[in-house]
């Protein structure tokens, strides 16, 4: 069929993997250093990756393509989710798992400003993969998006000395019950801790945990902290 879909000019890109991150149907993946439409039935033609693309290198063209597959989009992100197996040709270079050195351990904070606790990357558990350095051995915060942004202490009081990974069991499109689950089987996790806000949909975090660590069969101990709205940990 013809039909718009977007159109990549390898001369004019220059790498920075913006576009394969906006891309929410994964169409889009960087092969050696440039970007590239991997699939035509994975564009859906309406142009996520356009104003994401900082040389301009992204237009629209009116060509003969396969149709938009959405279900095939769908299962693509379900399958991404399970195994965390990244885009094709590496998808985004901000999804590359990294062990991060924090500056408290390597310089001085800047001025009025505390040292980052920030142990890994990515920390969004859709970008993680279940296997990874930083996950051997290590301490796990699984906390909620706004936990982070309610407690002005969180680097120091959660995040010093874990591996975190953080989610929204309301936003997310997935259930991460079984990501979790292989996480936890497949590498050896000492101790699990869970940041979670006092709203009811937040319990979500804590459910998947749950029931990950039961599919797991493991014995990994496990602390829940619940965060009121001001940022206080409730009793």
């Amino acid at each position: 069929m013809e039909r718009r879909i977007i159109e990549i000019n390898e001369e004019l890109c220059n790498g920075c993997g913006a576009c394969a991150a906006a891309c929410h149907e994964g169409a889009i993946a960087m092969v050696n250093g440039k970007a590239h439409l991997m699939r035509d039935d994975y564009c859906d033609g309406l142009g996520d990756c356009l104003p994401a693309c900082p040389t301009g290198a992204i237009t629209f063209t009116v060509r003969e393509a396969a149709p938009y597959d959405e279900a095939a989009v769908l299962a693509k992100k379900i399958a991404e989710l399970k195994t965390g197996t990244p885009h094709p040709g590496g998808g985004c270079p901000g999804s590359a798992a990294r062990s991060l050195a924090t500056r408290a351990d390597t310089a001085a904070p800047a001025p009025n400003t505390q040292p980052s606790r920030l142990a890994n990357w990515p920390v969004q558990l859709r970008l993680t993969p279940v296997r990874a350095p930083h996950f051997d051995g290590a301490s796990l915060l699984i906390a909620a998006d706004c936990s982070a942004y309610a407690c002005a202490g969180f680097h120091e009081t959660f995040m010093k000395g874990r591996t975190t990974l953080i989610f929204c069991p309301k936003l997310d499109p997935v259930d991460y019950t079984e990501k979790l689950t292989e996480i936890l089987r497949q590498n050896d996790i000492r101790d699990v801790t869970v940041v979670r806000m006092e709203v009811p949909c937040c319990g979500g975090v804590e459910k998947a945990v749950r029931a990950a660590l039961d599919r797991s069969a493991s014995s990994i101990p496990l602390s829940v902290y619940t965060l009121s709205l001001e940022g206080d940990v409730m009793v």
